[in-house]
């Protein structure tokens, strides 16, 4: 997965679109990277009002899938942007009212879902309305077609528990609260991953020197038929000494494999994680090669036509002359000739 810079989470921002595949990519990246929240909200804001009219409301639907996607993995992204959204609001409160509307919904959403307490939609509203009349709730949601049967009615109840129906640029589309695509886990940086895996070279499974240290202890410290062959207290005392020697051993031994065991089930963890994560990505390069290559196979077909025009026009370097032949165009000097 790439790497978190400024510049990179600027040109992402540049290219958001309002498609819900767009806005979910973008979310998932973001939320890997939510060590960089403040960074994320701060450049999201600048971006967000520097923004052209018809994509402010693209990147307010992000914002809303950020934070309710990121929930289950801390509340980071839900207290930074907190303190970003009044102004949001308020920069957008001179909007249309179809656009104000679609805000007023979002709103709702979050109050309804518990993403942000009652004070802090209240926050919202003001700063939103302003001098306006508030936003009011619908007090009916807006009309659904009717389900044509028992199982299609079942089944529109079950999505309405994770989706909700947004218009996006005049485009109804169905955005997933949590989506079932985003990770189980946290997917783990590159460098973490690589660290993970360098640091299992050093295990205690592969430590030769007390695996050998084990392998020479004397049968009599694990062996309580040999008790018998003890001849006198010396030798008694001399066992006990080693008998603890190889208990303090075998302890130290035992938890360092037990914590062997634990790092390993951990890496288990984040490489599954990861390799979700590069699957979503490559899915979404998929897709996104195959748009360019749709757009360059029209782009090719255009220059072919473009060029058959072109050899179907006459040639202009030549006039036909009065007695039907062609005659070359004439020079400038030819035209402003005094003779």
């Amino acid at each position: 997965m790439a790497g978190f810079t400024e510049s990179a989470l600027v040109k992402k921002l540049l290219d958001l679109n309002p498609s819900q595949q767009s806005i979910q990519t973008l979310s998932l990246w973001l939320i890997h990277h939510r060590k960089h929240h403040p960074t994320i909200v701060k450049v999201w804001y600048k971006e967000m009002c520097k923004a052209k009219d018809n994509r402010k409301l693209t990147f307010m639907y992000l914002a809303n899938d950020v934070i309710q996607n990121s929930k289950k993995k801390g509340p980071e992204f839900g207290k930074e942007f907190e303190n970003v959204l009044p102004k949001a609001f308020e920069h957008m409160k001179r909007f249309d009212d179809k656009t104000r509307e679609r805000l007023g919904r979002l709103l709702q959403i979050w109050e309804e879902r518990g993403v942000y307490d009652k004070v802090q939609i209240t926050e919202f509203k003001t700063a939103f309305d302003s001098a306006v009349e508030p936003v009011k709730e619908p007090s009916t949601p807006p009309p659904r077609k009717k389900p044509k049967n028992d199982v299609e009615k079942k089944e529109n109840k079950e999505r309405k528990k994770s989706e909700t129906e947004i218009e996006v640029d005049g485009t109804k589309e169905l955005h997933v609260t949590l989506s079932p695509r985003t990770p189980a886990g946290d997917p783990p940086e590159t460098e973490e991953l690589i660290k993970a895996l360098l640091d299992l070279e050093n295990t205690a499974s592969s430590d030769a020197g007390v695996r050998e240290r084990i392998a020479s202890l004397p049968p009599e410290v694990s062996e309580v038929s040999l008790l018998a062959n003890l001849a006198d207290r010396a030798a008694a005392d001399q066992l006990s000494i080693a008998v603890n020697e190889a208990a303090t051993l075998l302890a130290d031994y035992n938890g360092r494999l037990q914590a062997e065991m634990e790092d390993r089930r951990k890496l288990l963890t984040m490489l599954r994680d990861y390799m979700l994560a590069q699957k979503q990505l490559l899915q979404q390069a998929q897709t996104t090669l195959e748009d360019y290559k749709e757009k360059l196979k029209k782009v090719c077909t255009v220059r072919t036509e473009v060029k058959s025009h072109i050899s179907n026009l006459p040639d202009l370097t030549q006039l036909p002359d009065v007695t039907g032949g062609l005659a070359p165009l004439p020079s400038a000097g030819d035209l402003f000739s005094l003779n």
